[in-house]
C-alpha cells in the first residue's frame, strides 16, 4: 500500500514542504486512490515532519520546495521523495504519480 502525502492549500499544492499547514494523503495498492485524507502538520520544527508523516505509514512524499535536510531524513527512514514538482491541483498530482507520469524538476528550497 503507497501512502503518499503532498503539502496543500485549497486543493493546490503548497511550495514550502516545511512550512505547510496541511498534506493531502493519498492511499493506493494499484495506480488508483482508493482513499484520500487531510493530515494537519505540526508546528514547523527542523527535522519533525519527517518522524510525523513516517508515523502516519507514509510512504512517498511529492513537494514542490524542500530542503536537502528534509530530504535526506525522509529518505533514511525509507520514504521516498519527489521534489521540485509545479504546482498544480494535489489529486492531479497523486494520480500521475502512480501512474508514473510525474517527474520532479529544480528543487526550489536550497536549505
Amino acid at each position: 500500500m503507497k501512502r503518499i502525502a503532498i503539502p496543500e492549500e485549497d486543493g493546490m499544492l503548497f511550495e514550502h514542504f516545511g512550512h505547510t499547514r496541511q498534506f493531502a494523503v493519498y492511499s493506493a495498492s494499484t495506480d488508483l486512490i482508493e482513499s484520500e485524507e487531510v493530515l494537519v502538520a505540526p508546528p514547523h520544527e527542523p527535522g519533525r515532519l519527517p518522524l510525523f508523516l513516517s508515523e502516519q505509514g507514509i510512504t512517498d512524499v511529492i513537494a514542490g520546495g524542500i530542503g536537502d535536510r528534509a530530504i535526506a531524513l525522509l529518505q533514511s527512514i525509507d520514504i521516498q521523495v519527489t521534489a521540485g514538482v509545479a504546482v498544480r491541483p494535489v489529486r492531479e498530482l497523486a494520480q500521475d504519480y502512480l501512474h508514473g507520469d510525474l517527474a520532479g524538476g529544480r528543487n526550489r528550497c536550497d536549505h
